[in-house]
């Protein structure tokens, strides 16, 4: 189960709290003392935010609950992304007071996209300014017109606040759920029905959602959504006698620098010592042992030497791992939910060796952030208050006190259309030959091959598809190729002289010699604005919005909907709340890729640049 919410909802809160109730803490920690059991950063203590996704198991009467702390600031969404791709079901939270927020109409969202089973928990009704029924019309509206409110709540908005059940039998659930199944809309016409199992299988459905509320501090109302976590729910339902199928959404290193990899089981057994498929995101599977497995459980993590489907592991020992990778049976994943990151930013230090090995080891906890060393030493981010968490990170576990340039858009390259290119070993300085064709295609990255594949030995394939994949990442203007095909078209080595290595040096060549005859597009990020205003605001929103580039493609009197490039967006953030008298409510994400409409900017090379072979075998002679 997951929790996840607008920063300051009161998240953290209520996790605490819901440990406590199952008996793993002994004393409620509070967010603002630094003392939660899922807040284990300093920064996180220190700040009263959750940045790094948190796992901690526990029972709910006879109901075993592996409950996972998500981030709720928007600069944090990757984490938020990893652990929603391990739920069975969710709790989204709000304050009765401040209500619907961006970033909770953002994870509503990507829980209905994904049908992820979500309860609604309304916090703080014991503050000044909570509300009940205006509240209830914006959640119908913005979030979701599934909401069932499960309860009122008596003296609203003061220390007095509880919360009185309602009916499950009562009329208004009946008409909402049958409204919504026809089946169920004709036995409810004829009769009594049972409105609790027709609940519990909408719910299931990600189609309705019922709404609880109390406070994570006093502890209002939180045995109630106790029972509704019990009740509407579904439970996990993998068997540990079918193949194993493993997530891994965590990677974080222990003070000896060894990798701890979280991974959700969701089918089959797994053994510690046991051999095991693992399956990247992006390349190809190899086989490896964890030689520890911790299982989460009661609130701590102990060693076993077997875990099964449905619980939540720690692996040790896995050196290559990364997050997202796949354990045993590669199972299809949707998509990535949240865009990668549009900015990146110059990370300068005294100690540049000491900064660059301790970037590269954050990149492996976070696969989202790029590291780029070409010259200055760049890393990808999603937002401002990232820079604070990667300089306290820096400072305190590598001893590196460093400083940001200001942040810039990332662009991205795609084909104009199909190139070819082939070096044969005798035309080649190394004891290899390859060919490539490159072509673009819809979405993601392609890799095929039109040679046999019994033709190279297992390690030259994996040289080559590597070595691609790689090159990849740097386009003829030094950007990432995105949304391409590459068929390997050709492959000669000699048995007894060529390597792996003869390959790897190769490939960038050849296969940038098919896409400079393709040529490339630079494109720029753009995103995708929704803007609650005065309906005195609009007008001068809208010529704002021009100003910046910015396309208005939806408008009512208060509503504003449109496109503005990511380049634009904090400039225009900045003076929304002048324009508007601080009433102005902007809600940004990723949208699409749009050609640069001027000049397409070069980024530095960090590859030697294949495009210059003089260039290019002076830069690998320096590099050996």
């Amino acid at each position: 189960m997951g929790i996840v919410a607008h920063v300051d909802a009161g998240k953290t809160s209520l996790t605490e709290r819901l440990l406590y109730a199952a008996g793993v803490v002994d004393r409620v920690g509070r967010v603002d003392d630094g003392d939660t059991r899922t807040d284990s950063m300093d920064l996180e203590r220190k700040r009263g935010i959750t940045i790094r996704s948190a796992v901690v198991s526990f029972r709910l009467g006879d109901l075993p609950v592996n409950l996972i702390d998500t981030p709720g600031h928007s600069d944090f969404i990757a984490e938020v992304e990893r652990a929603l791709s391990v739920l069975d079901g969710a709790v989204l939270v709000l304050s009765a007071v401040e209500g619907v927020q961006p970033q909770t109409r953002l994870l509503m969202r990507t829980l209905g996209r994904l049908r992820i089973p979500t309860l609604l928990f309304v916090n703080k009704v014991d503050r000044v300014g909570a509300r009940y029924d205006d509240l209830l019309a914006d959640i119908r509206r913005l979030l979701t017109p599934g909401a069932v409110p499960m309860q009122t709540v008596p003296d609203l908005g003061t220390r007095a606040a509880s919360v009185v059940p309602l009916d499950v039998r009562r009329t208004e659930l009946g008409e909402i759920l049958a409204e919504r199944n026809d089946g169920f809309l004709e036995r409810y016409l004829q009769g009594p029905v049972d409105q609790s199992a027709e609940l519990r299988r909408q719910v299931a459905a990600a189609g309705v959602h019922p709404v609880y509320f109390g406070s994570a501090m006093t502890g209002t109302g939180i045995d109630e959504l106790i029972d509704g976590i019990r009740s509407w729910l579904p439970r996990a339902t993998g068997s540990a006698r079918d193949e194993l199928r493993a997530r891994v959404f965590k990677v974080e290193r222990v003070e000896a620098g060894q990798k701890i990899a979280s991974a959700r089981i969701v089918s089959g057994t797994l053994a510690a010592r046991a051999q095991v498929a693992v399956h990247p995101g992006d390349g190809p599977a190899y086989q490896a042992r964890p030689s520890g497995i911790e299982l989460y459980a009661d609130g701590a993590r102990r060693p076993v030497d077997r875990v099964e489907a449905g619980q939540i592991v720690a692996l040790r020992g896995l050196k290559s791992i990364r997050i997202g990778d796949q354990l045993g049976v590669p199972s299809t994943y949707a998509h990535r939910l949240f865009a990668p990151p549009t900015l990146e930013t110059v990370v300068s230090a005294r100690d540049r060796v000491r900064l660059f090995q301790g970037l590269t080891q954050l990149a492996e906890q976070d696969p989202l952030i790029r590291v780029r060393k070409a010259g200055d030493i760049t890393v990808s981010l999603y937002g401002e208050v990232q820079k604070e968490v990667i300089a306290s990170l820096l400072a305190s576990e590598y001893g590196v006190d460093v400083t940001f340039s200001e942040t810039t858009p990332i662009h991205v390259e795609r084909l104009n259309g199909t190139g070819a290119a082939t070096r044969t070993m005798s035309e080649s300085q190394w004891s290899s030959g390859v060919g490539f064709r490159v072509s673009p295609v819809a979405e993601g990255i392609e890799y095929h091959l039109e040679v046999e594949l019994g033709a190279l030995t297992r390690a030259f394939h994996t040289a080559i598809e590597e070595t691609v994949r790689q090159t990849l990442h740097q386009g003829l203007y030094g950007w990432e190729i995105r949304d391409v095909r590459v068929d390997l078209t050709h492959t000669e080595f000699d048995n007894a002289t060529s390597t792996a290595a003869d390959f790897r040096r190769l490939v960038p060549l050849v296969l940038m010699q098919a896409i400079a005859e393709a040529g490339t597009t630079v494109l720029e990020p753009v995103n995708h604005v929704e803007l609650d205003v005065p309906p005195d605001a609009v007008a001068r929103i809208m010529a704002h919005l021009a100003e910046h580039r910015g396309v208005v493609t939806q408008a009512t009197r208060t509503h504003l909907e449109g496109t503005i490039p990511a380049a634009a967006t904090h400039s225009f953030e900045s003076q929304l709340p002048t324009l508007t008298r601080g009433e102005g409510l902007l809600t940004t994400t990723f949208d699409s890729y749009h050609p640069v409409p001027s000049t397409p900017p070069h980024r530095p090379r960090t590859d030697g640049n294949p495009l210059n072979e003089k260039q290019y075998l002076l830069h690998l002679s320096r590099s050996s």
